[in-house]
């Protein structure tokens, strides 16, 4: 009996999440979408209390919540929450990130489905469509490259979309004709400091501070483009161009812990990131920040552009996708633009 009426609420829950998606869709059609709610980093995961707590949430929650890499405390990669399907309103339905997970008997393939600005924008949701909850667990866990992408990409175009929006055009166009590219900076974001071959533009507040490099040398051969070599360049320029409030202090790259390297697209562009966290020296300042280095189209520089956050009193996470979302914006000029 207990079988029996489990899988009958199971049934209403995806017959009532499925009449609100076809109607929000229809609704799509004839009305301005709001905007998105919910926080930076946040998943709204739409399942039973039972499967969020069982073996599909463990999952979920392996893969989404897990450390998030190179911060000075540790972070998820994302906050979860957990919202029945019974409880999922309008409140919830507006959410920037939603995960969907249906599981029932009925269902005859097991799949995965992206939605995108189905009750807000930009909006995007997946749905986990399995037959039991074994089924699940190893949908999520054999997808979970499509999982992290789908939402990283939203998360980032959210904020790159923005930058554009509100960008600095003058403060662009200056940082286009010294290094021949650049991201789009939002208003907020001012110079601090600049020399022939390096930029330092930043946005703080009374206890945050949102900064971005760009710096340039000369292109030699792929031999400049190892850790290590990137690693003492890097520590060049900032010990020439960013004083801590010490005296004879500056940044540096932490020395114990060795930067993550790897080599990545985006936007039809090839780059090296390097993720870390930076120090000072003789100082007790630090915090996370994340590079891209890039070789000039002509191939007689490299460029490289860094996000870094300094927030003592806060998490990290969230500043840093922003500064890292902020530089993953940035193309080389055309020629009118240079």
């Amino acid at each position: 009996m207990k079988t029996k009426k489990l899988t009958i609420l199971i049934l209403y829950a995806v017959t009532v999440f499925t009449l609100i998606a076809l109607q929000a869709c229809k609704e799509n059609t004839t009305r301005v979408l709001p905007p998105v709610s919910g926080k930076a980093g946040e998943i709204a995961v739409v399942s039973t209390r039972a499967q969020w707590e069982a073996e599909p949430g463990t999952t979920i929650r392996s893969i989404l919540a897990a450390e998030y890499p190179y911060l000075p405390q540790r972070e998820p990669a994302y906050t979860l929450f957990n919202v029945p399907h019974k409880s999922f309103n309008k409140i919830f339905q507006v959410h920037r990130n939603i995960l969907n997970i249906v599981i029932s008997d009925t269902i005859t393939t097991d799949g995965i489905k992206v939605s995108r600005d189905v009750w807000a924008k930009p909006q995007i949701m997946l749905s986990i469509y399995a037959r039991d909850e074994e089924s699940a667990s190893k949908l999520i866990s054999e997808n979970a490259e499509i999982l992290l992408s789908n939402y990283e990409n939203a998360e980032r175009d959210r904020v790159i979309r923005n930058a554009k929006n509100h960008t600095n055009p003058t403060l662009k166009k200056y940082v286009v004709a010294v290094m021949g590219g650049s991201p789009d900076f939002p208003r907020d974001y001012t110079e601090k400091m600049h020399t022939s071959n390096f930029f330092w533009i930043s946005y703080e507040t009374s206890y945050t501070n949102q900064g971005i490099f760009v710096y340039k040398f000369p292109y030699q051969g792929e031999w400049q483009l190892t850790p290590e070599y990137l690693v003492a360049r890097r520590d060049e320029f900032l010990r020439e161009n960013v004083p801590a409030t010490s005296e004879n202090s500056y940044m540096i790259t932490h020395p114990t812990v060795a930067p993550g390297f790897a080599v990545k697209e985006f936007n039809g562009l090839e780059f090296i990131e390097m993720r870390g966290l930076w120090d000072t020296h003789n100082d007790f300042m630090g915090g996370p920040f994340v590079s891209h280095t890039y070789i000039s189209p002509d191939n007689k520089n490299v460029v490289v552009i860094e996000g870094f956050v300094y927030a003592p009193k806060y998490e990290k996470r969230n500043y840093l996708r922003q500064v890292e979302y902020i530089i993953s914006s940035f193309e080389w000029a055309n020629k009118e633009q240079l």
